[in-house]
């Protein structure tokens, strides 16, 4: 029978569990917000999101629209610092103009200057396409003419006008004269 005593509960500790369950009804209500309150809180929280997307839609336009402007102005300024390098190419033609010494001396000054424009493309990664006795690669050469020869067919005879590369792209291809197969 003691172990029966030990599980009913005492008198105070009834007294102690109505006097809470009785404060927390008082205390805390369960009543359901209005209609009136939760279409109130929803339209709060609509008005929040609809400032949040204008405001992420107006940056995402402002960043779309400053790297446009990016890409415009790396377009148009793309060649400033080769544009720079053939200035001073330019400088040396006009002195040899206006130098009328001797044909030795033009030809000097002229030599200088091809140097300074194959350091300039050297610098920017121009590379000269010269494919004489090469095999015809139709992406960087352009075949003008086919002329018979002792070489094997489709084989680069004469250079007419050298091209180049920039980088690995063909800016101009090379035109050739290539060699047909004997009859």
């Amino acid at each position: 029978m003691q172990g029966n005593h030990e599980l009913e509960p005492k008198p105070d500790q009834i007294n102690a569990a109505e006097s809470a369950t009785d404060n927390q009804a008082v205390d805390q209500p369960e009543v359901m917000p209005s209609t009136e309150e939760l279409l109130r809180q929803a339209e709060l929280k609509a008005s929040e999101h609809h400032d949040a997307w204008l405001r992420a839609k107006a940056d995402a336009e402002n960043i779309r629209r400053r790297a446009h402007e990016d890409v415009q102005n790396a377009n148009k300024y793309a060649v400033t610092k080769f544009a720079t390098e053939l200035l001073a190419v330019k400088d040396s033609l006009e002195m040899a103009m206006k130098d009328n010494s001797s044909v030795e001396n033009i030809k000097m000054g002229v030599e200088m200057t091809l140097k300074q424009l194959v350091s300039a493309f050297e610098k920017f990664q121009v590379v000269e396409i010269n494919p004489e006795g090469q095999k015809l690669d139709p992406h960087k050469h352009q075949a003008i003419s086919v002329v018979p020869a002792d070489v094997e067919p489709n084989t680069v005879v004469s250079v007419m006008q050298k091209g180049y590369m920039l980088a690995d792209r063909v800016i101009r291809p090379a035109m050739v004269v290539v060699s047909k197969a004997k009859e």
